[in-house]
Formats: structure tokens, C-alpha cells, sequence
């Protein structure tokens, strides 16, 4: 698993939610400090958390 220090997505940003292809703003963001990955906490949805491989820029 790739070592992801860098987070992606910054607070604010709107951002598709690849399943679903829906836009949603990012809330916050988290560390997970033993598996090496930011979590992201998204509007709509703000009782789950999304990885940065869940979720795409917008263009």
C-alpha cells in the first residue's frame, strides 16, 4: 500500500464521489495514522468517510 503523507483534498473543496458520480463538498479531512491514508468526511454524507481513491477532482 502506497504511503499517502500528502493529503489530496483540502477542507472546502468540491469534489465527484466516484460511485455515485455526485458532487459533495469536502468538511474535513483525518489521518489514519495505521493505515497511512487520509480519510475525508464529505456534505450529504457526513456520517461516512471517504479515501482519496473514492473521490475525484472536479475539472
Amino acid at each position: 500500500m502506497k504511503d499517502i503523507s500528502v493529503k489530496i483534498f483540502s477542507n472546502g473543496k468540491t469534489v465527484t464521489i466516484r460511485v455515485s458520480n455526485e458532487l459533495v463538498t469536502i468538511l474535513k479531512s483525518h489521518y489514519v495514522k495505521n493505515i497511512k491514508r487520509y480519510s475525508y468526511t464529505v456534505t450529504k454524507y457526513s456520517s461516512v468517510f471517504f479515501f482519496e481513491e473514492e473521490l475525484m477532482k472536479q475539472k
